[in-house]
């Protein structure tokens, strides 16, 4: 599978200045910007800027961010999913997870995390995925946000809507270990019929290895 991407942005003002939110972005790109360290959630930002560097190279790997002038306030990452989740089971070419979305207190309130998603989802290529992503209310920022956990699903299903994200059910153990948690699926227009039947096994992975050991 031919992994094409298409650079699109989109740029708009706030108090603290102009935002541009582009991508996808290559490494070569991203070493021209320095990476706000306010950008923690994952690991310390001198780890996580290598990181998405690292994505970025990938054939499949996308990341978008918002910068405000040379400096990335917010990004958001889409990559396979990792060979230890249950997602990379099949290896499925037109599978790829959101794996990371975070942007800086200062830039919260300006619709951010939906911009980086809207215009990740200009790319049409997009279309030819089964983009999905995993909730888990112990990554959330309650503390720093004020939220509580069902404020904060509310904020964050909203925000994936944006990119076109809806909660699905699945048979995942550590999704259904709390109910706040919950697996966000958009479908590309583009995805066949025998991807998205191979993604629904996946979705009841453990419901589907039940009935094949009964067998």
């Amino acid at each position: 599978m031919n992994h094409e991407k298409t650079y699109h942005f989109e740029a708009f003002d706030t108090e603290h200045g102009p935002v541009i939110v582009e991508g996808p972005l290559s490494s070569d790109d991203l070493s021209k910007y320095t990476f706000n360290e306010g950008l923690t959630a994952f690991r310390p930002p001198e780890k996580q800027f290598e990181a998405i560097k690292g994505i970025a190279d990938f054939e499949e790997g996308r990341i978008i961010v918002a910068r405000n002038n040379d400096e990335i306030v917010g990004y958001v990452t889409y990559l396979h999913p990792d060979p230890l989740e249950r997602w990379s089971e099949g290896n499925m070419e037109e599978l790829i997870e959101l794996g990371a979305i975070e942007v800086i207190p200062k830039f919260r309130g300006y619709r951010i995390g939906s911009q980086l998603l809207q215009v990740s989802m200009m790319d049409e290529y997009m279309e030819n995925y089964i983009i999905i992503s995993t909730e888990y209310y112990w990554h959330w920022d309650l503390k720093g946000t004020g939220l509580n956990i069902w404020d904060y699903r509310k904020v964050m299903e909203k925000m994936m809507a944006a990119g076109g994200l809806t909660p699905s059910p699945t048979d995942d153990p550590e999704i259904i270990s709390h109910p706040a948690n919950c697996l966000m699926v958009k479908i590309g227009k583009n995805v066949s019929e025998l991807s998205v039947e191979q993604f629904d096994k996946l979705r009841f992975l453990t419901r589907y290895q039940y009935r094949q050991t009964r067998r």
